[in-house]
Formats: C-alpha cells, sequence, structure tokens
C-alpha cells in the first residue's frame, strides 16, 4: 500500500524556519517525481516544489514566491522527502502535502502537516 506521511508542521513567527518531513511506505521515493504542494484557507492548492527521480538527474525547481527560501531534498535510506523553509512570511500559512508526480490528484498527497506563520 502507498502511503504517505507528513509531519513538521509547526507555529512560527514571519523570519522563522521549519522543515517538513514525508515519510513514504510502500513505494521508493528515489524512483519517482515528488512534489510539496500547499493550501491556504480559501485558496486552491498550489504546488510549490518538485525534485525529479534520481534516474532523471534529481533536478530541483521551485514555484516562484519560494524561490531561495525553501529547499526541496530527499534521503533515499530513510525513503522520506523533505522542504526546508527559511525566512518564512505570512502568505505561507497552510497545509503542506507531499504527493508524486499526480499532485492534483488527491490520491497522490498525504494528509498534510499545518504551518501557520504569524506576521
Amino acid at each position: 500500500e502507498v502511503q504517505l506521511v507528513e509531519s513538521g508542521g509547526d507555529w512560527v513567527e514571519s523570519g522563522g524556519s521549519l522543515k517538513l518531513s514525508c515519510v513514504a511506505s510502500g513505494f521508493s521515493v528515489s524512483l519517482y517525481d515528488m512534489n510539496w504542494v500547499r493550501q491556504a484557507p480559501g485558496k486552491e492548492l498550489e504546488w510549490v516544489s518538485n525534485i525529479r527521480s534520481d534516474a532523471a538527474g534529481g533536478t530541483r525547481t521551485y514555484h516562484d514566491p519560494v524561490k531561495g527560501r525553501f529547499t526541496i531534498s530527499r534521503d533515499n535510506a530513510q525513503n522520506t522527502l523533505f522542504l526546508q523553509m527559511n525566512n518564512l512570511k505570512p502568505e505561507d500559512t497552510g497545509m503542506y502535502y507531499c504527493a508524486t508526480s499526480k499532485w492534483w490528484d488527491v490520491n497522490s498527497r498525504g494528509q498534510g502537516t499545518q504551518v501557520t506563520v504569524s506576521s
């Protein structure tokens, strides 16, 4: 059974940092493109970052609002995806999900972890 379990969300002041984790089971994260997405209250799901599979070179891409502040990474031995978030802003508040390639599909995401950034 494919499962994604996110953790690491918290309340933090503007300018602070958090590191999100996503433990995968039922498949190897190294073999697939993986994503982080987020959803702010009352807003649509928003793609945040992608890391390509090892076979595709592990290239990382970011949505413009988080470039230079967020870093996606992967630990293949732990089968875990990470998102390091620095210099957090109130507009980063939302539920964060890790997801496989079809990140828009609810069945491709975990249950999420809440990030709240106060101004």
